[in-house]
């Protein structure tokens, strides 16, 4: 995922765990956030909630390998603007990251 960004011509940071990727989304602060669920340390989940309550503003994308309609609602909730299911489709995200610039 991170090739394909690149290859399309975003900067990608990433993070070994939920707990670093949160304190690099609150200090570089994106405009477009692409984090898994399923995280160590940290769920992709509280990554959403706590950036959220941390101030971010911009356009957060789930990455989950679960597809049901209570899956999708929980990421929504949680402050995701956006979910996609695992493997992700490189049209499907180009489309969102499209929308956010």
């Amino acid at each position: 995922l991170r090739s394909l960004l690149e290859l399309d011509g975003h900067r990608v940071q990433t993070a070994a765990d939920g707990a670093d990727g949160l304190a690099s989304l609150l200090e570089l602060r994106p405009d477009v956030a692409v984090v898994d669920i399923g995280l160590p340390r940290l769920s992709g989940f509280e990554v959403a909630r706590r950036s959220r309550a941390g101030g971010y503003a911009g356009r957060m994308i789930a990455l989950s390998g679960y597809g049901q309609e209570g899956d999708r609602d929980r990421a929504m909730s949680a402050g995701f603007d956006e979910y996609l299911v695992k493997p992700v489709e490189p049209d499907a995200l180009r489309r969102l990251l499209a929308q956010a610039a």
